[in-house]
Parts: C-alpha cells; structure tokens; sequence
C-alpha cells in the first residue's frame, strides 16, 4: 500500500483550491474515531469530502457515491464528543482560505466565524496526514490555542509536542532532509531520473493520476501501463476505498464466520447428543416383544415373581424377563406396553428433532459458505439479516439482487446467499423451469429458465458446472450435481430461507 506524501497531498489542494475555498460546510459526521465526512457546497455543487486518519491508510480525497458505499461508512445515533463540538464551531461556516504547509503533509482550512456575542473568530482546522500522529486539530488562529483534537496526545506520548484543549498548537518539527515526506513508492519512481528532472516533477503543477494494482502514481509516464484517472482526488478516492474495502470484507468474514461457527458447533453438539441418546437407549421394540411375550404367558401364573422364563418365538430361544414383583403378569405385560408407548413416542420427537437439526446444520452451512464467497460489502447486509445481528429498517423487504446470466439463449440465475436462493424458489422458478443444485455439499441455487423451451444437454451440463463452481465443494474432486423441473420443488412449513425438498432429480458428475 502506497502513503499519502507531501507532493499527492499538494497535487489533491492545487487540484481542488478553487472548490475549497469559498465553500461552506453543510454537515459534519463523524462515522469513527478516526475519519469524517464534512458535505460541502459550493458553485450549486455538492461534495463530500473524505479525511482518514488510520495510522495504516490515513488519506485525504473527495468521495463518490461509490466509493462511500466500499467504505462502508455507517454514522452512529450518538456523534462523537469532537464532532459536536465541531459542528458547534464550524458546522455552517464558509472556508475564507487554506493552504499546504511547505513540505508536510498538513493541509489547514481557515474559517471566519462569530462567537455568541457575534463577535468575529478566526478559525484553523489542521488536518494532519502523518501516519500513526495522523489528527484533526481545531484551534483559534490569533490565540494558536486548541479548541480540541481528535485525539490528545499527552506528555507520556510525545515529549516534544503535547496536543490537547487549551494548549498552544504548534506545527510538528521541521524535518530539514529534502523531499524527505515523498512516500518511498514515488522515490522509486523518480531513481532513474536525473535531479533536474526530478526537480521538474517536484514543481509540476499538472497532473497525470493513475493506478495499476496496488500503486498509484500522479505522473502517468512512470507507471507503465496504468489506468489513468481523472483526477488527483479520483485516484485517492478509488485507490484508498478499494483497499477499505477489503479490510472490511475480512474483518466482517472474520466476524460473521465466527458467529455462524459458533452456532453451526452447538447445532451439531445436540444431532451429536440426540444420535447417542437414541443408539444407547433405543429399548422400544424390546418393550414391544416383552409385553407380548408375557401376554403370550398369562396362563402360566407366575404372579409377584421377580421373574419369569419364556420363549422368544422371534429369535429362537429362552430368555428372562425381569417382573415387578408387586404386580400381576399381566399387569406387568401392561407396564412393558406402556413403557414401549412411551420409548416409541421419545423415539418419534427426538427423530423429528434431529430432523429440524439436520435442516438448521445445512441453513448454517450455507450461511459459511456465502459469506467465505462474498465479494463486496453490501454481501454481508443479507447474511447479517439472516443470523439475527441486524434487523431490516424498511417494513418493506427489499428485492434480493440475484445474478444473471445467459448461456446459450437461456437466462440463467444464481443465488448467492440463503436470501437470494430463497427468492430464486419462490418468486422465479416456474413448473418448467430446470433447478440445479450440489449434493452433499452448501452452495448457490442454479435456475434455468425454460420460457417453454427445451434446453439441449450442452445447456444443462454447463448449469450443472455453474451449480459446482458455486460451491463449497473442494477442488478437484468430483462432485454430484442434481437437477429437477420446478414443479417437483418444495418448501415445508416453516423451513428456514433456501431449504427445499424435490423429488424425480436427475445426478451429473462435475
């Protein structure tokens, strides 16, 4: 990952300069400790203007659309102390003027504002992009005294500047090696070329921003074949949200896969249990035989013996049957029929138990494989919905986004979670309709669309590779694919999103 050095941070403020100064601040939102949305307006246009101060991916860029939604950005109920007082200060206010201090990566915006007397206060709010001491500092201009810091730093963290609320701000100390704050990936860049060359990029004041991969480079001409962007803050904005992005999938796959592992183990715990329970003690057609063998025996009136010695018509042979003692044969053949009732009906629930089990276990299964498959952020909503840890807002549902296809005139599409499965079952298969799944195995609900045509074999053997490849099955083992008409799907009562029974399948080996 490349750092924001002086020379991007001057670029994105040479770029930007005529918009900054002159617009005023509509809104101020704070989604985390360490980055804020400020919407600003200017000219009839709008923007939204993006300050990161992670220590790993501390950046400064206008923000897409797009690119808010990659960074997942959610703002809390209650706004954090700086924000509101922030938004106390210079939520309204119009940027008069700012600027990039020389050869730090410091940008300040200046505000004229006025106080509760109406009396007339510059304002400097200090953005600083300077790795782990990255921080968003507001301070009174005349005064050079702290209204507050996004975060203090105290005498124990730095000894030579302490930064905090009532504090006189001073700027970090000058480092005097030049171009020293040019990220390593721009000193790269620059090692074949002379010093006056390096000198001309240094003072250039047009930019040619682009990216390839993990780089990104203000001069197009040093990354070959790169993308170019339009714009120093497209660049930043593009290159830094991808790679939030992707911290933010695998925080959330590391949590959600935590969570459905956590309960899937308790699910398996109990078949565990209730199968044990069931093998060892599994005594109903013993009850059975018992009550009628000693039905069978009556007239041998052996009553209020602890015993009794009778012919086992089923297995060919002599046994013993315990008796209470203080009851009759028959009443003692009576106890067996009731205690064969009973085991009987313990058997019954605990096999529908495991049953419901074995249905959650596979619910579960699925959840694990969607979310190890999910592929952008807006993936984990449904998923989140489906374990219980974020309800739906809307009382209106919104329609699941499923992906088409088309393989050889005939619209193909494929769930990828429980949710969209669900709605391939429900809303979209038709009786004609061709439905694929893996069996044995969690994975995407396949549907072909029929439209009153009949797909040739090539057709369907290419849904069967679609149904493996959405799969958790593990390469490159072979793997049983069925296939079955819509009509002969079905969805019990109460079975969890995706769960269906079919019946008259077709298997393909994939």
């Amino acid at each position: 990952m490349i750092n924001i050095d002086f020379l991007t941070l001057k670029a994105f403020f040479i770029e930007n300069i005529d918009y900054i100064i002159g617009s005023r601040i509509q809104k101020i939102q704070q989604p985390t400790r360490r980055d804020f949305v400020f919407s600003l307006r200017n000219n009839s246009e709008g923007r939204k203007l993006y300050i990161n101060i992670y220590p790993n991916m501390y950046h400064i860029a206008f923000m897409s659309a797009v690119n808010e939604r990659k960074r997942n950005i959610t703002i809390p109920k209650q706004p954090p102390m700086f924000c509101m007082l922030l938004r106390k200060y210079i939520e309204g206010a119009k940027i008069v003027d700012a600027c990039v201090i020389e050869n730090e990566r410091i940008l300040e915006l200046h505000f004229e504002t006025y106080d509760e007397l109406s009396q007339k206060r510059m304002l400097c709010l200090c953005i600083e992009l300077m790795g782990k001491h990255s921080n968003v500092i507001l301070y009174d201009r005349e005064t050079k005294i702290i209204i507050g810091c996004a975060h203090n730093v105290g005498s124990e963290k730095s000894r030579y500047r302490e930064l905090q609320g009532g504090l006189k701000y001073i700027y970090p100390p000058r480092i005097s090696e030049e171009n020293v704050n040019l990220s390593n990936e721009l000193k790269l860049q620059f090692k074949d070329l002379s010093q006056d060359e390096i000198d001309k990029y240094l003072k250039a004041e047009e930019y040619r921003p682009a990216m390839l991969g993990d780089r990104y480079t203000l001069f197009k001409e040093l990354l070959p074949n790169s993308v170019p962007q339009n714009s120093v803050s497209e660049m930043l904005d593009n290159y830094y949200s991808k790679i939030q992005e992707e911290v933010n999938i695998n925080a959330e796959k590391t949590k959600l896969t935590e969570i459905a592992s956590s309960k899937l183990k308790k699910v398996k715990n109990s078949i565990s249990k209730i199968s044990a329970l069931l093998k060892k003690r599994d005594n109903t057609e013993k009850y059975k035989l018992y009550g009628e063998l000693l039905t069978a025996n009556i007239y041998q009136k052996t009553d209020y013996k602890k015993e009794i010695e009778v012919f086992d018509y089923i297995n060919n042979q002599n046994i013993k049957i315990e008796l209470d003692e203080t009851k009759t044969l028959n009443e003692n053949a009576q106890r067996y029929f009731k205690l064969y009732t009973k085991s009987k009906t313990t058997k019954e629930k605990s096999q529908e138990m495991l049953n419901n089990l074995s249905i959650n276990r596979e619910y579960l299964e699925n959840i694990l494989y969607s979310i190890q498959t999910a592929k952008k952020i807006v993936d984990f909503v449904e998923i989140k919905q489906e374990l219980g840890i974020e309800e739906n807002k809307s009382k209106k549902q919104d329609k699941p986004t499923v992906e088409k296809i088309n393989i050889n005139g005939f619209d193909v599409y494929i769930g990828k979670n429980n949710k969209q499965n669900d709605f391939i079952v429900s809303k979209l298969t038709k009786d004609d309709d061709i439905w694929f799944h893996t069996r044995f195995c969690a994975g995407s609900h396949v549907l072909l669309k029929a439209n009153s045509q009949e797909p040739d074999e090539e057709t369907i053997f290419e849904c069967c590779k679609l149904a493996r490849k959405y799969s958790s099955a593990t390469q490159p083992s072979k793997v049983g694919v069925i296939y079955t008409r819509g009509k002969y799907l079905r969805k019990p009562p109460a079975a969890p999103l995706g769960y269906v029974t079919y019946k008259n399948e077709k298997e393909v080996l994939v």
